[in-house]
């Protein structure tokens, strides 16, 4: 009987010994790095589960021990993460159970997406349509059938997408980055607004809106920003047509094809502000956040005219008569 007992625990201990191994073994195989030499992209398709996205990762040589990875859901179901679709990067040296970690994560591959400052929706709507990996939804819908989308019927979407870097992930859309830029720029408006000068010749965000779109297309320099503005408010104040040339080329379309003529200064537009009273209808482009501060904060002076030095800058004048010894200077001689 006492031989008996001892051949129990003699079992007893060795079975455990082995079984304490087995354990251990099999966490050094999850723990082991992947077989990745360089970052890595791997995408977790839409719908697969935990078992088919092991055995994809193992006939792909990624890891070896598929084993390890299965049994991991009868011995630890509590460490096997819900995988999410989308694309990862599995780096190396990462061990098996940080990759399985990563692809239950948020943390899924981005791309930027860059709408410039002075842009039209026209262009972003054209940039959306070419990035990659980015789920189109828009493709030849109107502009009207976009905003109504967006919740936004009836508003026209010129100036309201706030321009700047979006971030995107494979399978996202396109309507996704719209809505963004839009609350962006509404809330950035807002704001803004709030901390308006008193004595501003507009009445509303929107004008403001419309007015930095104005300023935005006239100068990248953002010191002449402000100055701009305070050239728009001094003319609005006095009656004076704003006659900014962006303006007409907005009004043009498609039709510009990179120089104004006289003939063009004088067509009759509801953008043309050599024609037309006051401001456009609506923005003509994405302002960025400068302009929209320098619409409602203009510089105070007395300068009403201004003309491109053809570097990026204006000269800025007080009376008909300096500018147009500067438009001689700047225009008439280059």
């Amino acid at each position: 009987m006492l031989r008996v007992v001892k051949i129990l625990l003699v079992s007893a201990v060795l079975a455990g010994v082995a079984l304490f191994a087995g354990y251990r073994y099999w966490e050094s195989r999850l723990a082991a790095p992947i077989a990745v030499d360089e970052p890595t992209l791997y995408e977790v398709p839409r719908g697969a589960g935990y078992n088919r996205v092991v055995v994809d990762l193992a006939s792909r040589g990624v890891i070896e021990d598929d084993w390890a990875f299965r049994l991991l859901t009868r011995l630890e179901p509590e460490s096997v993460p819900r995988l999410r679709a989308g694309e990862y990067m599995l780096e190396p040296g990462m061990s098996g159970r940080e990759m399985i970690a990563l692809l239950g994560s948020d943390r899924v591959v981005t791309y930027p997406l860059t709408i410039p400052e002075g842009w039209t929706f026209r262009q972003m709507r054209e940039l959306l349509d070419q990035a990659p990996k980015l789920d189109n939804r828009t493709a030849g819908l109107s502009d009207e059938e976009v905003m109504a989308l967006l919740d936004r019927e009836d508003v026209f979407p010129e100036g309201w997408f706030f321009p700047d870097t979006y971030r995107y992930h494979k399978g996202m859309s396109d309507l996704e980055i719209l809505r963004q830029a839009l609350v962006r720029m509404e809330g950035i408006l807002e704001e803004v607004w709030d901390e308006r000068d008193e004595d501003l010749p507009i009445d509303s965000p929107y004008e403001a809106l419309i007015l930095a779109s104005l300023i935005e297309r006239e100068t990248g320099a953002p010191e002449e920003r402000r100055e701009i503005a305070g050239v728009f408010k001094r003319r609005m104040e006095r009656g004076m047509r704003l006659q900014t040339d962006p303006t007409v080329i907005y009004g043009m379309g498609e039709r510009y094809e990179g120089r104004i003529t006289r003939a063009d200064l004088q067509e009759a537009t509801s953008y043309n502000t050599y024609v037309i009273d006051g401001m456009p209808p609506t923005p003509i482009a994405m302002p960025g956040r400068a302009s929209l501060e320098a619409a409602v904060n203009p510089l105070p002076g007395e300068t009403l005219y201004f003309v491109s030095r053809g570097d990026g800058t204006h000269h800025f004048s007080r009376t008909l008569r300096e500018h147009n010894n500067a438009v001689n200077r700047y225009i008439r001689n280059r």
